[in-house]
């Protein structure tokens, strides 16, 4: 997806990745000065793409950060989200919500043994959560993680299924239930944001279990 972009468009991944970011941090993410980065910025926001606000710390000068506008997100669109809306829909009217749920059931079986497959071989857990960013990375997601103290920090910053979880919202716990499964017995996989509740990002904490 970031190979897509024109090269004055990077801005947008940055601020996707990375959420609301100062003019300085953008511009250190581009390679370029500050005066070459607002030139960007100004120019996205003339396209309706970003937008800044100003924020007031203490005593200090006032400073502007970037976020995305409404259409700066829809730069990382939904995979076919009007036809599996639809099938969904129709799939809850015609079979009934039993056979919804059955689907997801049978979808998450399927997610879990295809990502344990890809696991083999990789006990470790931080080994296993690298090989997940890269898979859900393949799928869309522009995952990623971080080290914390006691544990890691698994970010999701995009969600391609966005309009299929949002009219059933079982594909978001069947997700969750495919990340602990994949991850071990021995971690503890919590949500801790969700884009549809209205995130910037879904993000979970992995720790080992008893923490």
């Amino acid at each position: 997806m970031k190979k897509n972009l024109a090269e004055n468009e990077k801005a947008i991944w940055i601020l996707k990745t990375r959420g609301p970011q100062p003019l300085t941090a953008i511009a250190t993410e581009l390679g370029i000065t500050t005066e070459g980065a607002r030139f960007q910025l100004l120019k996205l926001t003339n396209e309706g793409l970003v937008e800044a606000t100003t924020i007031v710390k203490g005593r200090g000068r006032p400073q502007q950060i970037w976020a995305l506008t409404q259409l700066g997100n829809s730069r990382f669109p939904d995979m076919h989200a009007e036809v599996t809306v639809k099938l969904i829909k129709l799939m809850r009217e015609t079979l009934g919500e039993p056979a919804v749920q059955a689907v997801i059931a049978a979808n998450e079986k399927s997610n879990t043994h295809k990502y344990l497959n890809e696991m083999e071989g990789l006990p470790d857990m931080e080994d296993r959560l690298r090989k997940l960013v890269e898979i859900r990375n393949q799928e869309g997601y522009m995952a990623e993680y971080q080290k914390e103290d006691s544990g890691y920090l698994f970010i999701e910053n995009h969600c391609p299924i966005c309009a299929a979880a949002t009219a059933c919202q079982g594909f978001c716990k069947a997700e969750l239930n495919t990340f602990q499964a994949i991850l071990g017995e021995d971690v503890v996989v919590t949500r801790i944001d969700h884009i549809l509740a209205g995130a910037r990002r879904c993000a979970y904490r992995v720790a080992p279990a008893g923490i």
